[in-house]
């Protein structure tokens, strides 16, 4: 390293976001571009630490090397350092704005001071790659007779498919969106990840040589009854093509489902038909295609304007139910979490170099208290009931409160007599997680379930029960994050690879 004892001389300087109350007025990106002085000087933080978590399993799914692109920044080789950080990353521009950043919750640093800007450090090599033209198509020069189909266009999917191409295979990506980019596209809003950004990067990969056929749903021709963004298309009148699975596979050396973990954790308590309340993937993904269609001119999303608003789940997507409502200029807005609020430093239980469990404000959390001078999350509250107006529409939720340290006879928390309430409300948005992967497909391929109901497909390996069909991504491994679909879509690359050529004869 450059710098022995950078870490001791420089602080830990941010690129902040753009200002709350200009941000929450559009939609466009809360990042700001960090001063290339600034940068360098961070990179001079990373410490030489002997054994860098930060690119360990802990800290990077994916193996970024961290300390490598730290140092090329720190000395001004931002050509390099984008040349190290596409040997592991097929996708810095999308781990850059989106990422929670493990890296820095593992990094050594971390130990003692606040962390190196790894995030920061990462998006900006992308962009400025980006920004002097040294990021260019780069098709294979030999291809190969194999093809591949890979079913979701998702960050697992997309990362499959370039690892893919890149040794010669002719690759195919089937989405039934009406846009590349799954959860990248219309899982993520606009504000944390332009579209733009994710449109730039699969033209690449056309031009790569990569084939992506969109409004195309592998699987059988029925009502969606689990897909959402299925239903959100057909419900447009946008046509979709409708892909056999079996003869997608007969047409195929090798299939890749990546199809993500779209089945939603519902709400079973009292008064769940009633209208006004949605499931927070529906409201994002309305919201973000109508924006990307007409700029929200056609009406065809679900509105939180002059609205009580109450988002009941914590995590990325309740942060982004919060900062769209916002931008929707909501008239109110309360956040349920079950559990305790976390503690503002590591617990004994909570070790480094594990992801610190600490309380956090999100972007759209800081824009909250800009408007309403106050953080939204409630904790410690469980749904119990919601209340109707008389014309099938809900206009409350009874609560009650949570004792987390006196277990329930069937539940780790029992409930507080006395603290019930009634929370006035007139759209409540559904943020609870996902349950795993939609079944029509696995099912018709006969490729088996484990215990959790995701895509059977060790880790590895990828394969699954049926023969040339292998499964990567959130349908396997769980709901997660965008580096560890990235993670998976590379490695199930190189299972397809090895499998096409043992199984297949030597690949070119």
């Amino acid at each position: 390293m450059g710098a022995l004892t950078g870490f001791k001389e420089t602080p830990r300087v941010v690129v902040p976001y753009r200002d709350a109350g200009i941000r929450v007025t559009d939609y466009d990106e809360i990042h700001t571009e960090g001063l290339v002085d600034q940068l360098q000087n961070q990179g001079s933080r990373c410490m030489d630490c002997g054994v860098p978590f930060c690119q360990s399993e802990t800290g990077c799914p994916i193996d970024n090397l961290i300390p490598e692109w730290n140092d090329l920044v720190y000395r001004g080789r931002w050509r390099d350092a984008l040349e190290r950080l596409h040997q592991t990353n097929n996708f810095p521009e999308f781990t850059g704005r989106t990422c929670p950043a493990p890296c820095e919750g593992a990094c050594v640093l971390a130990i003692i001071e606040p962390a190196v800007t790894i995030k920061n450090i990462e998006n900006a090599i992308v962009d400025r790659g980006f920004a002097e033209g040294w990021i260019k198509p780069a098709p294979p020069l030999v291809r190969s007779r194999y093809k591949v189909a890979i079913v979701g266009s998702g960050p697992a999917g997309l990362a499959a498919a370039a690892q893919l191409n890149t040794v010669g295979h002719q690759v195919t990506v089937y989405e039934r969106a009406d846009r590349i980019g799954g959860l990248l596209m219309y899982g993520i809003p606009n504000m944390k990840l332009e579209k733009q950004v994710v449109d730039r990067r699969v033209a690449l990969l056309r031009e790569e040589g990569i084939v992506f056929e969109t409004r195309t749903q592998v699987g059988p021709q029925e009502p969606f009854a689990d897909g959402h963004i299925g239903q959100i298309m057909e419900a447009d009148g946008e046509l979709l093509r409708y892909q056999d699975p079996e003869k997608l596979l007969e047409s195929h050396d090798a299939l890749l489902l990546a199809t993500g973990a779209t089945m939603p954790r519902d709400l079973s308590v009292p008064g769940r038909g009633l209208s006004g309340i949605h499931l927070a993937m529906d409201f994002l993904t309305r919201n973000t295609k109508s924006l990307l269609d007409s700029n929200l001119q056609d009406g065809k999303f679900i509105s939180a304007a002059n609205k009580h608003v109450v988002v009941i789940g914590g995590g990325d997507t309740g942060a982004d139910c919060i900062g769209t409502a916002l931008r929707h200029r909501c008239k109110s807005l309360v956040n349920f979490e079950l559990l305790n609020c976390p503690p503002e430093k590591r617990s004994l239980s909570n070790p480094w170099p594990q992801w610190p469990l600490i309380f956090r404000v999100d972007y759209s959390h800081a824009e909250f208290a800009h408007r309403f001078g106050k953080d939204p999350r409630v904790y410690a509250l469980l749904t119990k009931k919601l209340i109707g107006d008389g014309n099938g529409c809900v206009s409350g939720i009874q609560t009650i409160e949570l004792d987390w340290s006196v277990p329930g006879p069937d539940t780790p928390f029992s409930e507080i007599p006395g603290t019930e309430k009634v929370w006035p409300c007139d759209l409540v948005l559904l943020s609870m997680g996902f349950v795993g992967p939609e079944k029509s497909v696995s099912n018709l391929l006969r490729v088996g379930h484990d215990e959790r109901g995701n895509y059977d497909a060790p880790y590895g390996q990828f394969l699954t029960a049926r023969h040339g069909v292998f499964a990567a991504g959130d349908c396997r491994r769980g709901q997660s994050l965008v580096v560890w679909a990235i993670n998976e879509g590379r490695n199930a690359a190189s299972a397809v690879d090895r499998y096409l050529s043992g199984a297949q004869g030597d690949v070119v």
